[in-house]
């Protein structure tokens, strides 16, 4: 659903007369999850339940699913379309210190690239599809239709805000909304640094290989999971100019939409680290191998969803 439908204003507020409040039960009645958010434009604290790590790692964003805490808890988690919820009682405190609205791009199926700088502008205006912008107070916000995994700082002055993330709301934008493009999904995965020949680019420490021990309620044979695993490794490692990373990521996604109907475990973990290990062994930076295997193999994920 896109942010841009037109609703009718809500009549009453619970008594809060308050535009931010506002324009979230607007968002919400078409389908755009949305949160508080509190001065310097970041998300209200965990509640007391959830403080510290109580809950079991969910205020570090390590788990996925939407949250379950009756008030504002868990970052881009407690957004929501709920709108019981949104007004209630528990809410209420956090509208009336709230500075704007924001919403989970990802929740509402789109992908917003935060240019945050002249310079960042410049360059998506050259590089990127056109599609519906946002004026930020510093850049823009280009939206589109689609949803992708969240990366800070992908090239300088420029983020991806969409699955596990939340944006400012500060209205619809102009311009015709597009579908997400190769060019942005490359962004999480691009290579940013050649590392000189015989150059140490990684600690890379010893990982277990698949096999079946690790894989237990995988549906596929050993032969299958190993001929496979093989050749995608072997696809990693020709990419010794350019491009490892790149195909660590479609290889990762790739063979985890192997397992998308299979109960588990699959192994996946030893499998995306064997990928990760042959991006590394043609000189790509731990970081970028570790980030686009995931990135990878969660997007296959959420594409069996």
């Amino acid at each position: 659903m896109t942010p841009d439908r037109k609703t009718p204003r809500p009549r009453a507020v619970n008594r809060l007369d308050d535009d931010h409040l506002c324009t979230a039960l607007e968002l919400a009645a078409v389908g755009v999850p949305v949160l508080p958010l509190r001065k310097g434009k970041g998300p209200f604290g965990n509640c007391r339940a959830c403080a510290k790590n109580a809950c079991g790692g969910r205020p570090n964003m390590k788990s996925a699913g939407l949250c379950q805490c009756p008030g504002v808890c868990h970052a881009w988690a407690a957004a929501t379309t709920d709108l019981s919820v949104i007004n209630s009682p528990l809410w209420a405190a956090a509208w009336r210190q709230a500075v704007c609205a924001g919403y989970h791009p990802g929740g509402a199926g789109l992908t917003v690239v935060d240019l945050d700088n002249a310079t960042a502008v410049a360059w998506a205006r050259e590089t990127l599809p056109v599609t519906r912008t946002v004026v930020t107070t510093r850049g823009e916000h280009w939206l589109y239709q689609g949803v992708m995994p969240s990366h800070n700082a992908v090239r300088a002055g420029v983020d991806i805000k969409s699955s596990m993330s939340y944006a400012r709301w500060l209205g619809p934008g102009t311009g015709i909304m597009a579908a997400l493009p190769p060019a942005v999904l490359a962004l999480v995965v691009r290579e940013e640094t050649t590392p000189a020949r015989g150059e140490v680019v990684s600690s890379l420490p010893a990982g277990a290989t698949w096999d079946r021990t690790v894989a237990t309620g995988c549906r596929h044979t050993e032969q299958y999971i190993r001929t496979g695993l093989e050749r995608g490794l072997a696809l990693v490692r020709a990419r010794a100019e350019s491009g490892a990373a790149s195909q660590a990521f479609g290889v990762a996604r790739f063979l985890g939409a192997q397992h998308a109907q299979c109960p588990g475990p699959c192994g996946l973990d030893a499998i995306g680290w064997q990928i990760a290990a042959a991006a590394v062994s043609v000189g790509v930076p731990e970081g970028y191998a570790r980030r686009a295997v995931a990135n990878g193999l969660q997007t296959a994920e959420r594409s069996a969803a």
